[in-house]
């Protein structure tokens, strides 16, 4: 992953625009009585977004242009931010070792709960605690979501802090259709998330 990934966030004002959000993938067979069977064929999220919703003047444009450039289409998977879910707050970590803990955000609906495993955060947003005192760990990989502590915590760390989803663009080519002078459009342009190994 680290070798395809480019760490440049996708232009802000554009994101900001853009539609999309999480999405699963699940086989619905419906048999000859009505009865539904229904097969979750991912256990996790992926996302997908269409950006040129939020694409309002050139410079946006060339924004996207240079970015699209840069990434070399579908090539490179990059850190896209999500307006509609980007932070998270005194989230208890899941220990991988006694003193490497990893992010997480929980989405809670009644007793349920689903654990989304936080690999992208954003530098300089992370804040950690211990029995909620701050602390500050070893480190903070920004292209992981893992925390080193120097020693193991005494009890399960907790984090506040803002993150992105790794994203890639969908398509090796980038249809722009020029109006005016000062606009540029797109019918169309998809990110999808990628998983991290």
């Amino acid at each position: 992953m680290a070798a395809s990934y480019i760490d440049v966030p996708f232009p802000d004002a554009v994101a900001r625009g853009a539609t999309g959000g999480p999405k699963f993938l699940t086989d619905i067979v419906t048999l000859g009585s009505g009865v539904e069977q229904r097969n979750c064929r991912w256990a996790q999220r992926r996302a997908e977004y269409n950006i040129s919703t939020g694409i309002r003047t050139r410079a946006q444009m060339n924004g996207v242009i240079a970015h699209f450039h840069n990434m070399r289409g579908r090539a490179y998977s990059f850190p896209f931010k999500d307006w509609s879910d980007f932070s998270a707050t005194d989230m208890t970590m899941v220990e991988i070792g006694s003193t490497v803990w990893q992010l997480v955000k929980r989405y809670v609906s009644g007793t349920y709960v689903y654990i989304r495993t936080i690999t992208k955060p954003k530098s300089g947003t992370v804040v950690v605690k211990v029995s909620g005192s701050t602390v500050t760990p070893s480190a903070i990989d920004t292209l992981t979501g893992q925390v080193t502590f120097a020693s193991a915590p005494a009890v399960a760390p907790t984090a506040s802090f803002e993150f992105y989803v790794p994203v890639r663009f969908d398509d090796d080519h980038l249809p722009i259709q020029v109006d005016t002078d000062n606009k540029m459009t797109v019918s169309q342009i998809n990110l999808v998330e990628v998983r991290d190994e």
